[in-house]
């Protein structure tokens, strides 16, 4: 086989709701505020005892059901996430544990924002080579657990979740060519940083960075792949706020494509936002099966990853 594919999706979210309403009572703010400025309207919110690896491995669990496989089908565990406090195990073992996978390679990837879109490349180059057969790929995140609730301009982003696929060998391609990159020296403008750690940005910078550099490389994931713009039926790029979506995926050019905007009903979820936003479309069937979807990630250490991938 000379490619893969993505042969199932899954996404889970806590259960609790936070409104903007709820922020208001904690932070001056206000609903119009946060609506105006990041245009995000609720998001979940995980308890205290709901962990990364749990949310990790209900999305996985769901994937493995959508795919018709069982763990035992799985050999390598890639999760995306920055917010796993604990150093070891790492949150993919954690996730194979509760699994009941026998003996998969398990890895963690700490690319923030853009977690999801370098995990899956790191699956599809994996899988390609032969060194794997069937990967999870997920990313997860509990921003909620690194948040400063007293910092209005971050407390209104963020929201915990997860999303999956499972990724296997296919005689026709399926995943695109990568293509990726960052700007170290303003790796500055997002971090998480501290004891305990806090998330914090330079907003306007991102903002900068994500409306005008980003786009002529989401056109270049689009011609690695051998398609335009214009041929996208889906746009899935990190859920950070509609403010930067839109104007990116407007100077994109995929003037045919449905724009995913999961935001405004889950916030930030970081390295959870591309597949958890990914998998809601395709279950809701906003998008045909075998449909081509840009995804495109970025963020933290101003990282970006993106390929186009077709829709199981």
């Amino acid at each position: 086989m000379t490619g893969t594919r993505i042969a199932a999706l899954g996404h889970h979210q806590p259960a609790k709701v936070l409104t903007n309403d709820d922020l208001a009572a904690l932070v001056d703010t206000s609903d119009e505020w946060i609506r105006s400025r990041v245009g995000i309207r609720t998001r979940h919110v995980a308890g205290p005892d709901e962990t990364v690896d749990e949310m990790a491995a209900h999305a996985a669990a769901k994937a493995l059901a959508a795919a018709g496989l069982t763990p035992g089908d799985i050999d390598y565990v890639l999760v995306a996430t920055s917010t796993a406090i604990d150093r070891s195990p790492n949150t993919a073992a954690r996730v194979a544990a509760r699994l009941g996978m026998e003996a998969p390679a398990t890895l963690d990837l700490n690319v923030v924002c853009a977690g999801f879109t370098h995990a899956l490349a790191t699956a599809d180059h994996a899988v390609r080579a032969g060194s794997a057969r069937r990967a999870l790929v997920i990313g997860a995140d509990k921003m909620t657990e690194i948040t400063d609730w007293t910092d209005r301009t971050t407390c209104v982003l963020v929201g915990d979740g997860a999303g999956a696929a499972v990724v296997e060998a296919a005689d026709t391609p399926g995943i695109g060519p990568v293509v990726w990159g960052s700007l170290p020296r303003m790796g500055h403008a997002v971090r998480i940083e501290g004891t305990p750690p806090r998330f914090a940005q330079e907003g306007q910078s991102v903002y900068r960075w994500a409306t005008t550099q980003l786009p002529p490389i989401a056109r270049r994931v689009c011609e690695r792949a051998g398609l335009t713009p214009e041929d996208l039926a889906a746009v899935v790029l990190h859920q950070a706020n509609l403010r930067i979506i839109e104007p990116v995926a407007q100077k994109i050019g995929a003037v045919n494509a449905v724009i995913a905007r999961d935001v405004t009903e889950s916030g930030n979820t970081s390295a959870a936002s591309i597949p958890m936003a990914l998998s809601k479309l395709v279950a809701r069937g906003d998008i045909p099966s075998g449909a081509p979807a840009l995804l495109f990630g970025f963020g933290g250490n101003l990282s970006y990853a993106g390929q186009v991938v077709h829709v199981p």
